[in-house]
């Protein structure tokens, strides 16, 4: 049985301390989604949030970054998922929301379509 690490350990032990996780988000938030916040303003708002907060959102944003490149592209997929892909003000819907609500709808989306291939 292993034991599981506090937020705070997995923070230290994967991206030292959690100044460098900030970092990390803050390039990789720009680099997904166009941020109209300063950076410091960002940062700041960043360091205030709690370490599991933090490790979630390096998690989104790195499956985002993999297998989409930008939100907006994920959210083409979702869109696609849920066969909606030609419904232009439902596709502008869902580039408003969140990253995290966004990716698991599209999770939900491709749960729901795979029951519906075995049926």
């Amino acid at each position: 049985m292993s034991v599981k690490k506090t937020p705070l350990a997995r923070t230290k032990d994967e991206h030292g301390t959690k100044e460098k996780l900030v970092d990390k988000l803050v390039t990789l938030l720009g680099q997904i989604r166009k941020v109209e916040e300063d950076k410091d303003e960002l940062k700041a708002r960043l360091l205030a949030s709690s370490n599991k907060k933090l490790l979630r959102l390096m998690e989104i944003g790195s499956e985002i970054r993999e297998k989409f490149g930008s939100v907006e592209k994920l959210a083409e997929a979702a869109a696609g998922a849920l066969g909606k892909a030609k419904d232009a003000p439902y596709l502008a819907k869902l580039k408003a929301l969140t990253p995290g609500k966004l990716l698991d709808l599209l999770h939900s989306a491709e749960k729901r379509g795979g029951k519906k291939k075995a049926a």
